[in-house]
């Protein structure tokens, strides 16, 4: 990885310190930020588990959900049905999804996880690059609006009916 790479990422990954830092004062599970208080999320760009590149860029314009875990997890694992649930209801209507796997082991066992479990959303896997190292409690759940911002924080597992809920906010929006 070239220094400029590591540079990028290491801005991504205090940009989104700073940003689950900003909500996590404001509550625990589900903190939200109203619409004129967000700030903007930083670039992601991380490979996926077939080695492309997935970046948060190409999603703009889309309400899009970032879930950091492992595959070691326990309530990582209960609340994977749920997001797999609402990936496949929202996914047409202008929303996406993306799990970072903070495992340690090799890309292999979060493959295997993901196939055995079926989880249809991409999978990316940020290696030695620091990304999750802001992340005080797995899982971590992220929604950005379709401005690239910070709308809500979610520390723990949260379910299908909470997501929903605040996805279609967001959608109308």
């Amino acid at each position: 990885m070239t220094g400029k790479a590591r540079l990028r990422i290491a801005a991504a990954v205090a940009g989104m310190a700073a940003a689950i830092a900003f909500t996590s004062g404001r509550g625990t599970t589900g903190a939200s930020v109203p619409d004129g208080s967000r700030t903007a999320v930083p670039e992601l760009k991380l490979p996926d588990l077939n080695g492309r590149t997935w970046r948060l860029s190409d999603h703009d314009g889309r309400v899009a959900l970032v879930n950091f875990w492992a595959t070691w997890c326990p309530p990582c694992r209960d609340e994977i049905p749920d997001l797999v649930k609402v990936y496949r209801k929202y996914q047409r209507r202008g929303f996406t999804a993306v799990g970072i796997a903070l495992d340690e082991e090799s890309p292999d066992v979060v493959r295997q996880f993901v196939k055995k479990h079926g989880i249809s959303y991409p999978i990316v896997v940020p290696g030695d690059s620091g990304v999750g190292s802001a992340i005080e409690a797995l899982p971590t759940t992220l929604l950005i609006d379709k401005h690239g911002q910070l709308a809500q924080t979610y520390s723990g597992a949260v379910n299908e009916a909470r997501l929903s809920r605040d996805i279609e906010r967001l959608l109308a929006e």
